[in-house]
Parts: C-alpha cells; sequence; structure tokens
C-alpha cells in the first residue's frame, strides 16, 4: 500500500493550514489504495512569538471514521526533534511527501526538513500558500528562497503565486522542462456546512442583527482590512438603517494573558526582533480597528465577536450572513472565500491578489477598489440593490472539492 505523508498543524491546532491540513489529509484518505500519515508541529514558531496557537475550543473530532495517523513531533525550538522528523518520515518510506509553506519563519526547520528528505530518495511537494509574503521583508524572501528550492513539484493555488515562484528563482526551470508546477485552487471546505435545522432567525434576533447581514470572518490580521471595512460599513450605514456588521475573529495579537511576566517578555523580545529585521516599522500589535466602531458610533449596527469560534459553530455566523467582506490589503488564496462558497455568500473583495481571478463581478461577487472606503461601500450597497443568486456562488466552486484536488496531486 502507498503511504503518503502530508506535513503541517495537525486538527489540534487552530487557523486555516491546520484546517486545510487535516482536509487535505482526509481527502487522501478516501482512497483507499492509500495509507496517510500526518505528521505535525508541536511548536510551530520561535518561543518569543506572543500568542496561543491550539485549539481549545473545539469539540468535534476531525478524523472521526478516517485511518489516517497523527504523529505530534517538531518543535520549532528544539532542533532534536527535527532530525526525530526525519528518522520517523524515513522510516514510513512514503511515496511523497506534501509539506504546507505558509509562513517565512517556518524555513528554517523546514529547509531541514525537505533537504534531509530528498538526500534520502523521498519526493517532497511544497504545498505553496504563499511565495511573497505580506510583509515582504528581505529576510522573508531569503528563508522562502532558500527552503522552497528543495522540492520535487510544487502545488500553488493561484496563478499570482506561480508568478511569484518563478521571480522568487529564477534560475530554476518549472513545468515540463523542469520541476512540475500544480497550478490549482484552494478547495471548499466540507468541514464547514450548512445546518438546514439551525434556527437562523432566532440566532439573528439573540445576536441583534437587522435585515442586511454584512460578515467579516476569520483572525484579525491588519492586512485582512477590517479597518477597510468599517470605513465602508459607516458610509453604507448612513444610507441605509437595514444593515449590520457582523465581526467574527479572534485578535491575533491577544491570546495570552499580559498581566504574566512570560507574557510581557516575550512581548518585549518579539517586537525587537521585528524592529532589527523586518523592512516595515509598524507592529501589527498595535493594530485597533475596532476603535473605529466607537469612533463613528456604529455600536447598535455591529456586533463584535472578538474570540476563537469553535469548529461546531462557524456555520451559524455564516447562515446568518448574506455576503462575505474580504477587503484586504494584500490576498493570497483565502480559507474564509472558501468557507464562503459552501453556505451560497456572495463575496465582496478588493481588487487585489487572486481575488481577481476568483470574483467574477456581478455573477458571484462584487470587486471594489483597494484601500478605498467609498468604492467598498458601494459594492456592499449593490450586494443588496442587485443580490447575487446563491446557485451563482455554488456553480462557481462546483469544480473546486478536496476530491479533485487529491486526485490531481496524486497524478503527479
Amino acid at each position: 500500500m502507498r503511504k503518503i505523508v502530508v506535513f503541517g498543524p495537525g486538527p489540534q491546532f487552530k487557523g486555516g493550514i491546520a484546517n486545510y491540513n487535516t482536509s487535505l489529509a482526509k481527502a487522501l484518505d478516501r482512497n483507499k489504495d492509500l495509507e496517510v500519515h500526518i505528521v505535525s508541529w508541536i511548536q510551530q514558531y520561535p518561543a518569543i512569538i506572543p500568542r496561543d496557537f491550539i485549539d481549545r475550543k473545539s469539540k468535534t473530532d476531525q478524523l472521526a471514521g478516517t485511518r489516517i495517523k497523527v504523529h505530534y513531533l517538531l518543535n520549532y525550538n528544539r532542533p532534536g526533534t527535527w532530525r526525530k522528523t526525519v528518522k520517523l518520515i524515513r522510516s514510513l518510506q512514503p511515496d511523497r511527501v506534501i509539506i504546507q509553506w505558509a509562513i517565512a519563519i517556518q524555513g528554517i526547520p523546514l529547509r531541514f526538513l525537505a533537504r534531509k528528505l530528498q538526500k534520502a530518495g523521498i519526493r517532497v511537494f511544497f504545498d505553496l500558500h504563499f511565495v511573497v509574503q505580506k510583509e515582504n521583508s528581505t529576510l522573508d524572501r531569503m528563508l522562502t528562497r532558500r527552503c522552497i528550492r528543495f522540492s520535487d513539484a510544487y502545488i500553488t493555488h493561484a496563478l499570482k503565486t506561480f508568478d511569484e515562484l518563478k521571480e522568487l528563482i529564477p534560475t530554476k526551470k518549472f513545468g515540463e522542462d523542469g520541476v512540475p508546477v500544480l497550478k490549482l485552487y484552494h478547495p471548499v471546505y466540507d468541514m464547514f456546512k450548512k445546518d438546514e435545522n439551525f434556527d437562523v432567525q432566532s440566532f439573528k434576533s439573540s445576536l441583534g442583527l437587522k435585515k442586511h447581514v454584512f460578515l467579516f470572518f476569520g483572525f484579525i490580521r491588519k492586512y485582512k482590512g477590517l479597518h477597510n471595512v468599517i470605513e465602508a460599513f459607516n458610509l453604507v450605514s448612513q444610507k441605509r438603517d437595514d444593515v449590520s456588521l457582523l465581526i467574527v475573529g479572534e485578535l491575533f495579537w491577544s491570546t495570552l494573558d499580559n498581566k504574566k511576566l512570560s507574557t510581557r517578555l516575550k512581548n518585549a523580545t518579539f517586537g525587537l526582533a521585528k524592529r532589527l529585521f523586518l523592512n516595515k516599522q509598524d507592529d501589527e500589535r498595535d493594530y485597533r480597528p475596532l476603535d473605529l466602531i466607537e469612533k463613528y458610533k456604529l455600536q447598535n449596527q455591529v456586533t463584535a465577536i472578538t474570540e476563537f469560534v469553535p469548529n461546531e459553530d462557524v456555520h451559524k455566523y455564516f447562515q446568518v450572513s448574506d455576503s462575505i467582506t474580504l477587503f484586504y490589503s494584500a490576498a493570497t488564496p483565502s480559507g474564509v472565500e472558501s468557507m464562503s462558497y459552501n453556505f451560497g455568500l456572495p463575496i465582496l473583495a478588493a481588487r487585489v491578489g487572486h481575488f481577481k481571478e476568483t470574483v467574477k463581478q456581478g455573477y458571484n461577487g462584487y470587486l471594489a477598489e483597494p484601500e478605498n472606503p467609498a468604492s467598498m461601500a458601494e459594492v456592499m450597497l449593490q450586494s443588496i440593490d442587485t443580490p447575487i443568486p446563491a446557485e451563482h456562488v455554488y456553480a462557481t466552486s462546483a469544480e473546486m472539492s478536496w476530491d479533485n484536488y487529491a486526485s490531481a496531486i496524486l497524478e503527479h
């Protein structure tokens, strides 16, 4: 029986990459001729990063009913575990190892892993969630270049990512005459689905939501543009009194107790490291978009749930909403966009990154000019005046299944 290792955060972690890695493993596991292993981090980042990455709320066992074996092993801060991870994967003798590449700082241990596996004759595939990181620092580009060159094939989710790959490693040949590149997509999550028995109106009333609901969902990070969403919604609320903005997302840098000495030390050390190694001097930990709610006196129109939502509760917030707002400043394929397809939610996005590929103007959503709240408010109003049929949203993603995605990988 062929064996495949999917390396990345296992299901005990929060966030889109953990959901993605787990969903890919499950899709591969549906092939009865494969034995699938998730080899996961224990600690994904340097110890100085002041954030809790573990999902301590979700109760559902995402791997129930599968044959998948999970190995939590690699600790970023303990090089001895890097060697143990290589040893474990070599002992499994897999047909290939698919490594999730999502943040440049992980390039230090992942370079060690990929290089050692290639030397052992094991095929390595890098599944690229990005090539050029949002911060686009010299250090990020260097770590990315040094790590992902140890790959026998690449998986990309957008044409933009493929173009960035060619630019980052210009000496490498790609395609038929070089390293294979699978130009795919971000599959539609099958772990988040509508609950047909869910009482939408009751939940909507409990949150104090009005007739038309715009949703912002996911970790609150600066590049995701929640400030743009609130600025635009303020303009919309001046023209209509039947609208609500629903914000559901954990404050990314507020998951630890700041009263603890260990947290204060991490914050100080992390802040110093960012100033020393990144091009930009602004610190995302000072990003406070929710202050705009009070500034514009939107307390009666905006509902904000700023904590991590368990997987089993995610559907509730999508089912009470009418559209998803993705007014990002920069965009690689988005897990939140993928989730929206499952609920038939029209996509209101900024004309940046891969959104220009996936959002078909007037068919499955509307595009606004980047960093332009007036343009964003215009498409929000347009989504009410000229609604997008849910059937169009479903049709857009009809071929973007995990099974199709897994089959494409297995063909190479």
